[in-house]
Order: structure tokens, then C-alpha cells, then sequence
């Protein structure tokens, strides 16, 4: 019998209640008063073939003023009345089963969501090489002709292959979409090759996969906090070329726990990627990510998470800005300011490395570039950059084959640039490091 249900708490005090069940159907609403002060949904039971349950908290005007998702990895959502965008005069709470019948899935035929070991592809080895400006050798062309169309990617420092992200080959048929937080068309795709190959012999029960408890290795990701006990980690790709498959998580410092989040956001999510910046803004409560590198692709464009509604929204920008990689990423006065970074030239030239300025307005959806004077930092890309004052303090990073321990200071009143003299023993020449600026309060005990 199939006991999948629904339940929902409403009060420290109050007993759980059965919101949604099988006989009820597969959608079901339900008024929440004002003076309920916590709401707790979960469900309970064999999942079978269901994908998700999705739940839409609206008020009194039916506006929705939270959304989310209960997984067979994410069973449980909380919400408590006087948190922003929480009801404060009733709300009504629509539960909706998404997918699946009533039918029960063998969980030892299940393969998680979340795979731990990625598909081993062969590559060939090649020379180290980093996302600055790169020459180019008549071999090395020779080479990249041959190997044109396999899809070859930017590598851990640390792997044997190195290889810096290209441009998209139009014959390059490895270059496959990849979305950050869903990978229902590839595992549709590799279960009807699986089901094809099965015909006339004896099918063989696929493994296990168990689900992970904290991300599985990678580097080019982002890491970006939102308030002082959560912190998002966005992308990254992880061994032997393969971008992650648990691509977004939660960061709790309380506990120092980490929860997947990939099942909780919507709408149009970023294609995988390394290289990209993801930037908070904390006005609006909103991760604007931009830029970034994929195999020979490059970007351009800009995605928006909101952290309220867990929602991505693709931003269709006004103005021109170049695709960049490793470059710098700042808010100031609601605006994303972006500075340098490696961008890609037409074949055989170099790729190049920028020292320009672009500004994204996220209320007109435009780009525009202002005009800059003073001492202008030379080209580069892996530096780091950090707001402080009403300025952006700019250090390090590299432009083949010279590496930068320098400071620069970008008033962004005056929009000038300017050296900043220091005292003391500099850090060593670096590339691909983070600064971070710390706010120091003095209590004075009266």
C-alpha cells in the first residue's frame, strides 16, 4: 500500500496534520492564520517513482512570498512568521506532487541524484598551461586540430593536463548544455542508451550511489556568504576534467554542516562553468553570477539567484561587455563592478588579458563602461579585489608570464585609479588568490 504523505506542523504545540495523501489527489491548499507563529512541512513514507513536491506559501492577495521544494533528499522545510518575506497577516500554503505514479521504486535499483565518481574519460596529456596569455608553437596547433571536438578543459594546478579554456568549436560535439542543478536529461539519456543496449541479454542491476554529505573536490568554484551563518558554493569542476555534478550547497556555520541545495531553486539555472564570480548583494538578497569558462566556451551573460524565493532568472542585458574569465567582481551602490580577467581572441592569437572596467546596473539590466583616469593597473587576470570606503583595492594576479604583487586603489567617486604605497614586507607575486575586507567594532565598557 502506498502510505506516501504530507504533513505539516503549525505551532510548537500543535500535532502534525496530513496535508496531502494519495486518496486526496496530487495538489492541496491550505489556510494558515496570523496567529500561526511556525510552520514546519515534511513528508513521510515510500517516495516510489515521485521527483518532487513542490510548495508555494502566498498571501492574502495570492502573491507568492516563498516557494521551495521537498526532495526525496530534502524532506523537510521550515518557515517562521516575522522573517522577511514570511506571512504576517495568513498566508495560504499549496502543496503540489510533481512526476512519479503511484508505483514504488526498488530503492536498491535507485541511483542517487548526486554521483559521487564521475564517467572516466581519456585524455591526452599536455603541457601545463594557465588562463592567461598563451603562445601558440606550430605542434601544439598541429595537435589541437586533431584533438578539435573532444571537448578538452581547463584542469586542476595540480592534475597532469593542462589545458587553458578555448573558444567553442562549432565541431565540437562534447560541449553539451550542462545545467548547475538538474541532471534529469542526462540520466534520461543514459538510461534509454542503457535500455537499448539491454535488448536480448539479461539486464544488469545498476549500483548504488550514496547520496554525499558535503561536496565532492573541486576547484574554479565560488564560494559566496549571504548572511553570517550561510555561505552558497556555486560550480567548480572537480577530476579528471569533469565538471561537479552537486554543483550548488549550503554552508551552515553554526554547525558547520553542509546541505545540497541544487533541489531548492528554480527558473533557468547557469550552464556549468569555471572561472565565475558570484556576487551578494545584500539590499536585495540576490547572487548575481557572471562570466566564467567551459571546455572552448566563454560567457558573457549574467544569472541571478534570489535567496528569498530560490529562483534563478536569466538577466537579457542591454549594452556590451567581452566574455571573461578569472576576473574581479564588486558591488558598490547596488552596481557590479568587473575588472580584468582573460578573454578570448580569434585563432592563433593569444588569449588576452583585460584592465578595463565594466559596470552592470541590475535595475536598467545594462552594461556600460565609464571613463577611468589615473595610473591604470596593467592587464591581468586571478587577482582579487575588495571594496572598502567608497574604493576598490586591487592586488596581484598575472599576465603571462609575469606575476603581480602590486596595489591599486580605484576611487569610485572620482573613478581614478591611483598606486597604493605601502610599508612593511609586500606578499610574494601570486595569482588566483581572495581578499576579504573585515569590519573591526570597539566596545567600550562604561
Amino acid at each position: 500500500m502506498d502510505d506516501f504523505g504530507v504533513y505539516a506542523i503549525f505551532g510548537v504545540d500543535e500535532p502534525p496534520q496530513q496535508i496531502l495523501s494519495r486518496r486526496e489527489g496530487w495538489q492541496s491548499s491550505t489556510e494558515i492564520q496570523p496567529s500561526v507563529q511556525l510552520m514546519v512541512l515534511f513528508t513521510r513514507g515510500d517516495w516510489g517513482k515521485r521527483d518532487s513536491v513542490s510548495v508555494e506559501l502566498a498571501d492574502e492577495r495570492n502573491i507568492p512570498i516563498n516557494m521551495g521544494k521537498l526532495t526525496p533528499f530534502n524532506k523537510c522545510l521550515s518557515w517562521e512568521s516575522g522573517e522577511d518575506g514570511v506571512w504576517s497577516s495568513g498566508a495560504t500554503l499549496t502543496v503540489k506532487l510533481i512526476g512519479g505514479t503511484t508505483e514504488f521504486l526498488d530503492p536498491g535499483l535507485a541511483l542517487s541524484q548526486m554521483e559521487c565518481t564521475p564517467e572516466y574519460i581519456p585524455a591526452v596529456p599536455a603541457l601545463r598551461e594557465c588562463p592567461g596569455k598563451r603562445k601558440r608553437s606550430q605542434g601544439e596547433e598541429k595537435e589541437e586540430e586533431v584533438n578539435e571536438g573532444r571537448g578538452k578543459e581547463n584542469i586542476c594546478p595540480k592534475a597532469s593536463e593542462k589545458v587553458t579554456p578555448q573558444r567553442q568549436s562549432k565541431n565540437n560535439h562534447r560541449g553539451g548544455q550542462t545545467r548547475l542543478f538538474s541532471q534529469k536529461e542526462e540520466q534520461t539519456a543514459t538510461s534509454s542508451s542503457q535500455s537499448h543496449k539491454a535488448k536480448g541479454k539479461q539486464a544488469k542491476t545498476p549500483l548504488q550511489t550514496a547520496p554525499l554529505d558535503k561536496p565532492s573536490g573541486r576547484w574554479g568554484q565560488t564560494l559566496c556568504p549571504i548572511d553570517p551563518q550561510t555561505a552558497i558554493l556555486i560550480g567548480g569542476q572537480g577530476a579528471r576534467m569533469q565538471f561537479c555534478k552537486d554543483p550548488i550547497w549550503k554552508l551552515c556555520t553554526e554547525d558547520l554542516s553542509w546541505v545540497p541545495a541544487e533541489t531548492l531553486a528554480e527558473g533557468p539555472t547557469p550552464e556549468a562553468r569555471i572561472g565565475h564570480t558570484a556576487t551578494y548583494d545584500p539590499e536585495s538578497k540576490r547572487i548575481f553570477v557572471f562570466g566564467g569558462s567551459k571546455h572552448k566556451k566563454w560567457f558573457n551573460d549574467v544569472h541571478i539567484l534570489d535567496t528569498q524565493t530560490w529562483r534563478w532568472t536569466l538577466v537579457e542585458a542591454q549594452g556590451k561587455v567581452p566574455p571573461l574569465a578569472y576576473h574581479s567582481c564588486s558591488m558598490f551602490r547596488g552596481e557590479l563592478f568587473v575588472f580584468g580577467g582573460v578573454f578570448p581572441r580569434p585563432h592563433p592569437e593569444p588569449d588576452g588579458c583585460s584592465d578595463s572596467i565594466y559596470i552592470f546596473n541590475p535595475e536598467m539590466a545594462i552594461w556600460y563602461q565609464p571613463i577611468v583616469n589615473g595610473e591604470k593597473p596593467a592587464p591581468r587576470s586571478g587577482h582579487s579585489a575588495c571594496v572598502m570606503q567608497g574604493r576598490i583595492f586591487v592586488f596581484g594576479g598575472w599576465d603571462t608570464p609575469v606575476c603581480f604583487n602590486d596595489m591599486f586603489m580605484l576611487d569610485l567617486g572620482l573613478m581614478e585609479f591611483s598606486v597604493v604605497k605601502t610599508g612593511g614586507t609586500a606578499p610574494s607575486p601570486r595569482r588566483y588568490l581572495k581578499s576579504l575586507y573585515l569590519l573591526r567594532v570597539n566596545c567600550h565598557k562604561e
